[in-house]
Parts: structure tokens; C-alpha cells; sequence
């Protein structure tokens, strides 16, 4: 009996499988492909982001394959300067290649103990109380105690599961590409910024040794998105948007993607979850989508340790749901929002213009970064302070910084009163005493995810807090 089974080894899977194996889960990852694409889905991570990757201390890698840029004018391409003083030590966006992030994240995942294994499809699945059983296509059958589901869009393990996915389907597609391009970079530039002044989804960027990542409406919406554009076709749709195909040859790869907006109905279905693209899917407008299947990731993984593990209280688990499922409704919205201001057409042109004046107002530009970056989410957790279900921004310590305290997963209470305690609840919730923290508060408890579950100084209320979160005392 396997602890964990999860089906996809993209950004999601990986960083879940890590979450897991730091509560000492016993994870298979099984991944149809039996080599990592190499086509450029994501081109980077936003704010929060980064700060997941800080608090599991992976960035200092991350930095070393990325490049920093301001966190501004992402909304609908809408170019606006990065909001002084976003409430975070990390105000940028890390650029860096999807395929470099499936690879960092697999590293961890493997050096934590998981097992990737490749060329391992699921043709079906059942459950019953005790666990689930995954059959591959292969004939090979599997049992885990629990299986999660992060296989992307066109998910197996949601449509085994028949949990609906309603939404829309895609009304435009956009062909995507890396390949050498004849004309000259003067040109090339020139042609762009005429073309860009009123289609917003057409570019062409140099990457280096010749090659651009060019990306260009396409004429329709294929029957079948799976099955990759042709070089001819990208030639023919370049000059029917630019004018000239840019002398465009040797394609490192070739994709398409369309804007259907859709979320799954739950997340759970007794004993297996859903995350990432299996869950939501969406224009990658803002480029929000592989952001917000780490974070899923980062909410399910300790709740699903937990469960695992025998400590988890009622309710936690369901919680993946309840908490999750409206950031990523908040995120299908502003997508679609986006997508109609990427429009051709007067009208929209015209709300995008608006939208441009009112983004000059610090307040605005500020509302619509903290929403593409995921800095805005604050989960239902109850009445409290204003603190209480938003994730804790670094902040220095007399022991160093607080995200190098979160290091291994656990709750941590931070406490400057020094009269605090955790009894009961040592062996998962770590106590720091620092009375000298930059804090505005007396003292906080995170959660292994670093949300703020409770606030104070009286250890009564603590004491009634601790086992929504970290279940029974123990000892």
C-alpha cells in the first residue's frame, strides 16, 4: 500500500510529491510522457511564488536559472510601472523557463525521497474506504491510500472521476513557438511594435543564437489542440497578421494554446483530490496558471500529510477545497476579464484605454498586481484579526529570517510575549521566542503553508485554535 500516488510529473505533481516527503509521505509520481516536453508553457514565477520557493528554500536555485524583472504591467499587457512597496521582500517576477522549473522541482522531490517514474499512464481507477487502486495501461495495478490528480487540462483522472468541469470552450487559439528567424532584430522589432499597437496577442522575442519565441493568432480553433501547429501554418498566419513570416525555419517546437475557462465542481472526491490544470484551466493571460498549481500544491501537500499521518483533524483536508477552489475562481475571472481587453474590436480598445488611465492611480495599479501575483488571497478562516487567513511576509529575526523558520513544514508559533506554549503540540508546531521581532502583533500562529491561523496573546484562545489546525495534543 503506497501512502500517495500522483498522476502528472509537471510543476504541481512535483512540488506536491516534495510537500509530501517532507512529512515523510511514501509518494509515486507516475508521468505518461517518457521525457519532459520541452516546450516553454510558463516563462516564470510571480511574487508568491517565489516567496514558496523561499520558504522551502529552493529560491537561492531558482535565481541562478532566472532573471528578475519589475511586477508591473502584466494585466492584460497593460504597461504599467511595478506598485512601490508591495507587502513582500521579494517585489519582482523571476523569469525563468517552465521546463527549468519542472526540472528544479523534480530534483527536490527526488532528493526527498519520492519516486518519478515516466512512461506510466493511468487507464482507471476505483476506490473504496480503505484506499484507492490505479490501473495503468500496462496492465500493472497500483493501491495507494490516496491518489492525487494533477495531469492537466485534459485530466484522466478527473474524467475517471467524472467531476463536472463546467465553463467555456476556447473562442480564439494562439499558435506558440520557438525557431530562428531570417529578418533582421531591427526589423523584426520594428514589425512587432507596428503589429502590437492593436493586436495584443502577437509577438516575437529574441532568445538567443538566432531564435525567437513567436506567438501569433491563430486562423481558428483546431478540433484538436493536442496535435501541434505546423511550420507552414505559423508562416501563413504570420503574414496574414504582420505581413511577412519574418523568414521563420528550424522550430524547436511548435504549440497551440486557446482560452477555455473552466473549473472542476470539487476537488475531493473521497479519497483522491484534484490540483493544478486537472482542476482549472484558463487563458495564460497574466501568466497565472503554473503559479497557481504550485500553490495548490502548497495548500494540499501538509493536509494531506496530516491525514496520512493519523493527526489530521475533521475538516482539514476538506479545506483544500473550501480554501482553493475560489482563488482559482477569482483567477478564471480576471483572465476572461483580460482575454476582452486583448480584443481587436472599438469597444474593448476603448475599456482598455480607461483601464490604462486608471492604472496611473497608485491604488489600482497596486489592486490588479497583488491579484495577478496571488499577494491579495486571504482564506476564510474565521473571525480575528485583520492578519488572520493571509500568508505572513518575511520579516527578520533575531534568529534570522522568518521564511528560513518554515523550512521544514511544520506550524510555527512566533511569540514575543515569551509566556506562549505549544504543549501538546511540540511535534508539529514549532515555538520561537523573539522578543524583538518586527512584528505588530504579540504573537502568531502559522500554518505549515504560512497563513496566519491565529493572533494574540492569550493562551487560552491559543490553545483553542491549535486543534482546528494541528488536530489533538498529544503527551
Amino acid at each position: 500500500m503506497i501512502d500517495v500516488l500522483v498522476v502528472g510529473a509537471g510543476p504541481t505533481g512535483t512540488m506536491l510529491a516534495g510537500e509530501l516527503r517532507l512529512h515523510g509521505v511514501q509518494v509515486r509520481v507516475l508521468e505518461r510522457d517518457t521525457e519532459p516536453t520541452p516546450v516553454v508553457r510558463s516563462l516564470g514565477l510571480h511574487v508568491r511564488s517565489i516567496e514558496v520557493m523561499d520558504q522551502r528554500g529552493l529560491l537561492e536555485r531558482f535565481l541562478e536559472h532566472g532573471k528578475r524583472y519589475p511586477a508591473g504591467g502584466f494585466f492584460a499587457g497593460i504597461g504599467t510601472s511595478a506598485p512601490v512597496e508591495l507587502d513582500t521582500t521579494h517585489p519582482y517576477v523571476l523569469g525563468i523557463p517552465q521546463p527549468v522549473t519542472d526540472r528544479l522541482l523534480t530534483e527536490r522531490a527526488v532528493a526527498l525521497g519520492a519516486d518519478v517514474e515516466r512512461g506510466r499512464e493511468l487507464a482507471g481507477l476505483s476506490q473504496d474506504d480503505r484506499g484507492v487502486t490505479a490501473e495503468l495501461a500496462d496492465g500493472t495495478r497500483l493501491r495507494a491510500r490516496y491518489l492525487v490528480g494533477c495531469d492537466g487540462g485534459r485530466s484522466t483522472v478527473r474524467k475517471l472521476l467524472g467531476v463536472g468541469f463546467p465553463g467555456e470552450p476556447s473562442r480564439t487559439e494562439t499558435l506558440i513557438g520557438e525557431m530562428r528567424v531570417g529578418s533582421e532584430p531591427e526589423e523584426v522589432a520594428a514589425v512587432v511594435a507596428e503589429v502590437r499597437e492593436t493586436q495584443k496577442r502577437f509577438g516575437a522575442g529574441p532568445l538567443g543564437d538566432g531564435y525567437y519565441r513567436v506567438g501569433v493568432p491563430a486562423a481558428d480553433v483546431a478540433q484538436d489542440r493536442s496535435v501541434p501547429p505546423t511550420l507552414d501554418e505559423f508562416r501563413r498566419q504570420l503574414k496574414a497578421c504582420a505581413g511577412t513570416d519574418f523568414g521563420v525555419h528550424s522550430p524547436r517546437w511548435l504549440s497551440r494554446f486557446g482560452d477555455a475557462t473552466r473549473l472542476a465542481e470539487r476537488y475531493r472526491t473521497g479519497r483522491v483530490m484534484l490540483a493544478g490544470d486537472a482542476a482549472h484551466i484558463h487563458p495564460p493571460v497574466g501568466g497565472q496558471g503554473l503559479n497557481l498549481g504550485i500553490q495548490d500544491a502548497f495548500n494540499l501537500g501538509w493536509k494531506l500529510a496530516a491525514e496520512v499521518n493519523g493527526w489530521a483533524p475533521d475538516g482539514l483536508l476538506d479545506s483544500y477545497h473550501t480554501e482553493r477552489h475560489p482563488v482559482a475562481a477569482d483567477v478564471l475571472d480576471n483572465t476572461r476579464a483580460q482575454m476582452e481587453l486583448l480584443s481587436t474590436e472599438p469597444g474593448p480598445r476603448a475599456v482598455r484605454r480607461l483601464l490604462a488611465e486608471l492604472t496611473r492611480f497608485e491604488g489600482v495599479g497596486r489592486h490588479l498586481a497583488e491579484k495577478i501575483t496571488a499577494l491579495n488571497v486571504r482564506y476564510d478562516l474565521g473571525a480575528g484579526h485583520e492578519l488572520v487567513g493571509r500568508r505572513m511576509r518575511d520579516v527578520e529575526l533575531r534568529q534570522g529570517r522568518l521564511y528560513e523558520l518554515t523550512r521544514t513544514g511544520r506550524g510555527l508559533l512566533l511569540d514575543r510575549t515569551g509566556r506562549l506554549s505549544v504543549t501538546g503540540w511540540a511535534d508539529r508546531v514549532d515555538h520561537v521566542v523573539d522578543t524583538g521581532a518586527k512584528l505588530e502583533v504579540p504573537a502568531m500562529l502559522l500554518r505549515p503553508d504560512g497563513h496566519v491561523a491565529w493572533v494574540g496573546d492569550d493562551q487560552r484562545d491559543l490553545f483553542d485554535r491549535l486543534p482546528r489546525w494541528f488536530g489533538a495534543a498529544t503527551g
